[in-house]
């Protein structure tokens, strides 16, 4: 008997049997396998061939995701290197890519990720948003939104707005708002078993009978902000029938006004049809390189444009913000100008000291719990503007009017990520004021001229430990 067995309940190996049937002895052998892990490439910062070029790593295409690449942990460590902290990737469990591939995002959509921390989906689908529209991602554990806040700006994700709230208390103000919504419920976890060894104690515990009607909560307060015409994509990493297949079976019996969208194996190469169910996906770990996971995409009916009433008539979606707009402070309005980012001084907003530049479609002073309201350009601190480590990770190469560029080789990259004071060289720019620090023309942060070094400016809890 594998080893892995003596470990897994009882309960849960009999359910698998039933389930897999001729196929059992094939998912208990997968626990044999070698963990295939995957990074997958920043498209708002470069493309995946771009990343292939700088890097000397052996990456294998992930089949379901083009931007996803499997590569060897014995050989290679990616969070250990400059690329991770400049946010060219995230390192991401290959079928854990799937739900944002398969949700047709597209520029300029409201997207709400509903359970979305420590945010691998939410880069994702800021990368499909490529700047355009707004990325709304929420989590209602305020330690986790805060991991999710992290990654979204390494990444250089401008058009964000993260939240931590239940999504009982998003739906009422938002409801109808969202194009497209991403569910990727919390759940058993069955289909990590194979990695986390944490998730079978948390199934001995509690299990799919607990979950599922946390996750159908979920789903109906989902669909009251989706907008008609809109697509929501459900998934979790669990291999029980009560918390995918009937779940969905659920929402479509209680809510008449949604439909399956079908998904085909094709679109995630090695995923097998759901079980009693037409048109969703399972990935099994014996059949696909990647852990076990689950994907239903559902449309809600209904022409847009017919919707009336507190709506914009021309999208049938409830109208888009518009700010009053501040007056950024001259400090800060000089400062900017330096920069290559687009800003519109119609979507400033000033907060204490804490200068935004909201999305197209956030409406200030909602009552939710914010981590974050658009980019945060930076903050006022005795009447002087000191620019912020998101708006360094937004600017692309030769975003600031006065950089430093360092090579990846250059020992001073590490100096400069573990906080240190950096020493300038014969040669490079001397002048007082602010410096981008770039390595290869990709952003790290924020540094100011003092003599003949920098003084760093990088973020401290982002540091190279």
């Amino acid at each position: 008997m594998n080893t892995h067995t003596l470990r897994l309940p009882a309960a849960f190996l009999g359910e698998m049997k039933a389930l897999l049937g001729a196929e059992y002895d094939a998912y208990i052998e997968s626990f044999n396998d070698p963990w295939k892990p995957g990074l997958r490439v920043n498209g708002l910062k470069l493309s995946a061939g771009e990343l292939k070029e700088l890097v000397s790593w052996d990456l294998t295409p992930v089949p379901w995701e083009p931007s996803g690449f499997y590569y060897d942990p014995g050989e290679t460590r990616p969070s250990r290197h400059p690329w991770y902290y400049a946010g060219l990737y995230y390192l991401q469990e290959p079928s854990a890519m799937a739900p944002a591939a398969c949700l047709p995002v597209v520029p300029g959509d409201r997207v709400l990720d509903l359970c979305a921390a420590p945010g691998g989906k939410s880069t994702a689908l800021a990368a499909k948003l490529k700047g355009e529209g707004l990325l709304v991602s929420n989590d209602i554990s305020y330690s986790r939104a805060r991991a999710l806040l992290k990654n979204l700006e390494m990444a250089g994700a401008s058009n964000i707005c993260v939240v931590s709230e239940s999504p009982e208390k998003l739906s009422g103000p938002w409801a109808g708002f969202f194009d497209k919504i991403l569910v990727d419920a919390p759940c058993s976890g069955e289909g990590m078993f194979r990695r986390d060894e944490e998730m079978v104690k948390d199934w001995a515990q509690r299990g799919p009978a607990y979950y599922a009607p946390i996750q159908r909560q979920i789903l109906l307060e989902a669909v009251k902000m989706l907008r008609p015409g809109g697509k929501l994509l459900f998934s979790t990493c669990t291999f029980s029938r009560l918390e995918d297949e009937e779940n969905v079976e659920f929402l479509l019996n209680h809510c008449p006004e949604m439909e399956l969208v079908p998904l085909t194996p094709a679109q995630v190469p090695g995923a097998v049809p759901g079980i009693g169910l037409p048109g969703v996906l399972r990935i099994f770990p014996h059949r696909a390189a990647g852990e076990g996971h689950f994907l239903a995409l559902l449309g809600k009916k209904g022409n847009p444009e017919a919707i009336k009433g507190g709506l914009d008539g021309e999208s049938g979606r409830p109208p888009m913000a518009s700010p009053a707009g501040l007056r950024a402070p001259k400090d800060a309005a000089d400062f900017l100008k330096q920069c290559t980012l687009p800003v519109n001084g119609s979507r400033f907003h000033i907060s204490g000291e804490n200068v935004y530049l909201l999305p197209d479609g956030l409406t200030p002073g909602l009552p939710f719990r914010f981590l974050r309201t658009g980019l945060l350009l930076g903050q006022i601190k005795k009447g002087r503007f000191e620019p912020s480590q998101a708006l360094a990770m937004a600017l692309g190469r030769d975003g600031f009017s006065s950089c430093l560029h360092l090579e990846p080789s250059d020992e001073r990259v590490i100096r400069y990520l573990k906080g240190e004071t950096i020493p300038l060289l014969s040669g490079e720019s001397g002048e007082k004021g602010w410096q981008l620090v770039q390595c290869r023309g990709f952003s790290l942060g924020w540094a100011k001229v003092a003599g003949a070094s920098l003084k760093n400016k990088y973020y401290p809890g982002w540091r190279w430990q």
